[in-house]
């Protein structure tokens, strides 16, 4: 049995804001410049009738646009959004996956939510592969909707000094992506590995909550800890672990291209050189979709590979590895060769 990504949905509000305008509003002076550090110019942002749910069904219908399934054949759907918006109100209960189960009307699938933070979607692909693998279902859908902006709404009222802990929510964008797995592989085609670990040392680093100082949500990240070289080594030294369990070496898989969580072109670039430090190694050239989106939180690997698929910069055959970096710390190693995906223009 091997599995694949079958298709891709995405979805992008048309809404734009640009990262000068956003630091414009500020209450403060900032002695740099944020799009220079991030590479972040601009992002998509959801207008106010757009919430959690509307993001989500946008996207999943656009994959199974994409796909050889219709929403009946569905086995088993997945939501991994940290975003719970529905309307003007947060809700928890019921799950997204519902909602979006009885709207585009996947009868026969089982639907549930999970939640871990920006490894969201790939945790989704790690269940839902062992869901199929188990021979529990034959397919499934994994989808999440983030609808990030109003977290930097809030930093943009309450940052008052250039250390301030809500500074990284001047970086984020919204977004919605999904994908299809089945185990029908051909070709080369084939989701190889999905590997997570999370250490909890450093969970106080990154919190996602309500804000401190007035109302709204927030996220508080502590960059110069999260970003130090301890943490950066985690990665470099699981992937070291994982793939000479397989006999193998990230040199060895010949990866065309890696895909790292967007969180800024100058973390990329010192995650790649903590790696050459411990590996020896120079990484596969990165994807970014930075510029025009920031980061999207769970969607943003899916958002890179979407796009990389229309703009042609990936075709079939070519190798991935997809690299998570989310709050906890939770990490891991995604390995995929693309198959004949379809994406919408």
């Amino acid at each position: 049995m091997t599995i694949r990504f079958e298709s891709l949905g995405l979805y992008l509000p048309e809404r734009m804001e640009s990262t000068k305008v956003i630091v414009s509003r500020l209450k403060i002076e900032t002695p740099f410049d944020l799009s220079k550090i991030t590479g972040i110019q601009r992002r998509h942002v959801a207008e106010d009738h757009e919430d959690t749910l509307s993001m989500a069904l946008e996207a999943a219908r656009d994959c199974l646009q994409n796909s050889r399934y219709s929403a009946n054949d569905l086995d088993c759907i997945i939501s991994c959004s940290i975003s719970r918006r529905v309307g003007s109100r947060y809700h928890f209960e019921p799950t997204i996956s519902l909602w979006v189960k009885n709207e585009i009307g996947a009868h026969q699938a089982l639907n549930f939510d999970l939640s871990n933070a920006c490894a969201g979607m790939l945790t989704g692909v790690h269940v839902l592969e062992s869901l199929i693998k188990s021979g529990t279902i034959r397919n499934g859908m994994v989808l999440s909707a983030e609808r990030n902006y109003p977290g930097s709404e809030t930093a943009e009222k309450e940052i008052d000094s250039i250390m301030h802990e809500q500074f990284a929510s001047l970086t984020v964008g919204d977004a919605a992506t999904a994908v299809i797995l089945d185990d029908l592989a051909e070709g080369a085609e084939a989701l190889h590995m999905v590997e997570m670990t999370s250490c909890s040392e450093p969970a106080q680093l990154c919190l996602g909550m309500p804000s401190t100082e007035s109302v709204g949500i927030a996220l508080y990240t502590k960059n110069i800890k999260l970003h130090a070289a301890s943490n950066l080594m985690i990665w470099p030294n699981m992937a070291k672990r994982v793939f000479a369990a397989q006999d193998s070496s990230l040199t060895e898989e010949q990866f065309d291209f890696l895909i790292p969580h967007q969180i800024g072109t100058k973390f990329s670039k010192k995650s790649a050189e903590v790696v050459k430090s411990i590996l020896g190694i120079d990484l596969p050239p990165m994807l970014h979709c930075l510029e025009d989106c920031g980061n999207t939180s769970s969607t943003s690997h899916f958002v890179v590979l979407y796009q990389a698929l229309q703009q042609g910069v990936v075709k079939p055959g070519m190798k991935l590895l997809l690299v998570p970096a989310a709050s906890g710390i939770v990490t891991g190693c995604t390995s995929v060769t693309i198959g004949n995906l379809k994406v919408s223009a």
